[in-house]
């Protein structure tokens, strides 16, 4: 091995060298973690309240998880869905058992999880009614995924700019207006498409009234109504699924994120009326519902899905709010905390628009992480098993980091 792939040799520099310029990281690089703890290559520790955006729901190295990947990685790991697999079986009978769906479809991702849903919205619409029914409504401010489709159903436009052109049929009302919707949606409309709580667009819960006037306006004009539950999903909300909590009941659902707990592994669920326009050879993904992936997601699916587990994510949450409550007032920086169970944004006051990232940067030098949810919303989305007092530590991080840019 030459000096220059030496491990020690890698820094944030090496990043510019070798990677695509699409992202911005940290200088750190972090090494290893243990339950809501990472340590980076220089031995530094942080408290770790961003969960990978939402996504390692249990921590790193969970035994559980870690014993999933292990035994399967023994058996077999690939097949492509010319053959179906027991984890794959054993999953899919679970999430349907759990929710109101019938039928299940395997991706790798959420963004893969949206684009099957939105093609078959298409395509059921398309079976039952005719062609012209092809119209998708989401809102302003969403995020559904960086695909050309999903990233146009999203609702922020910097993210399609220079990508023209752009898929056409999709149109954009705002979130939490019912007014909006009911002013854009007509007979042509195949499916409104929403996340229970807008995640990239600042944290932003659904109210009950908006929610069940989405459902009732869809059933008005035969058309189905999508859940992005990406970020919301597997327990984030203190609900197995969001949906659970809103009295209201999705047409379809994609879940991705926690849902493998950091291993690639996202799903669509939904009933055996609209699934039947899905037949053999209309979609699909050679990785799909891979055994690997399912095996650890069937891990996880046991370990968040219990009432213990989901009630700690609400108890965790009144915590953390109260406490970060408590640092924006003492520092007069957050007008006010929103979100649901543990996905969570602190919203900066007038005074700090725009500088989200500056909060982010300063958790780093005081060793926590936390994420953005744009620019004026500091977002944390920490594992749902984080202890008591990893939360401490942590907030007692974040306060000194907020301190020392306030």
């Amino acid at each position: 091995m030459s000096d220059k792939s030496a491990h020690s040799n890698y820094t944030r520099a090496t990043f510019d060298e070798v990677m695509v310029p699409n992202y911005n990281p940290a200088t750190i690089i972090p090494e290893r973690g243990d339950g809501s703890r990472v340590w980076d290559q220089d031995g530094n520790d942080y408290v770790d309240f961003a969960g990978g955006i939402a996504v390692t729901a249990l921590g790193h190295n969970h035994p559980a998880l870690v014993k999933a990947l292990k035994d399967q990685a023994d058996k077999i790991w690939h097949l492509s869905n010319v053959f179906t697999n027991k984890p794959a079986l054993e999953l899919a009978d679970k999430l349907t058992k759990a929710t109101f769906a019938d039928k299940v479809f395997f991706a790798n991702s959420g963004g893969e999880a949206n684009e099957a849903a939105f093609k078959l919205v298409r395509k059921y619409a398309h079976d039952n009614f005719g062609p012209e029914k092809s119209e998708i409504i989401s809102f302003k401010q969403s995020f559904h995924g960086r695909t050309l489709f999903t990233v146009c159903v999203g609702g922020q436009p910097k993210y399609t700019e220079g990508f023209e052109p752009l898929p056409g049929g999709i149109s954009h009302a705002e979130y939490n207006n019912l007014q909006s919707l009911e002013a854009i949606i007509s007979d042509k409309t195949c499916a409104v498409v929403m996340e229970p709580v807008q995640g990239e667009g600042g944290i932003v819960p659904a109210t009950e009234e908006f929610v069940k006037g989405v459902r009732a306006l869809c059933d008005k004009h035969n058309a189905l109504l999508v859940f992005d539950e990406v970020q919301t999903g597997v327990g984030r909300t203190g609900h197995l699924y969001a949906y659970m909590g809103m009295g209201v009941t999705p047409d379809i659902l994609t879940t991705a994120k926690a849902m493998g707990g950091g291993f690639p592994i996202g799903a669509m669920l939904t009933t055996d009326k609209i699934a039947a326009s899905f037949v053999p050879g209309t979609h699909g993904s050679t990785y799909g519902g891979n055994p690997l992936g399912c095996a650890v997601s069937n891990a996880v699916f046991d370990t968040i899905n219990t009432p213990e587990m989901l009630q700690s994510v609400l108890d965790k949450s009144a915590k953390i709010v109260a406490r970060l409550e408590e640092i924006g007032k003492k520092y007069d920086v957050f007008s006010s905390v929103r979100g649901r169970g543990l996905l969570l944004g602190a919203v900066l006051n007038e005074k700090w628009q725009g500088k989200a990232r500056q909060f982010i940067e300063a958790g780093w030098q005081h060793g926590v992480m936390v994420l953005v949810a744009g620019m004026n919303v500091v977002r944390l989305a920490p594992a749902l098993n984080i202890t008591d007092e990893e939360i401490e530590d942590g907030l007692n991080r974040f306060e000194k980091a907020v301190a020392s840019i306030a």
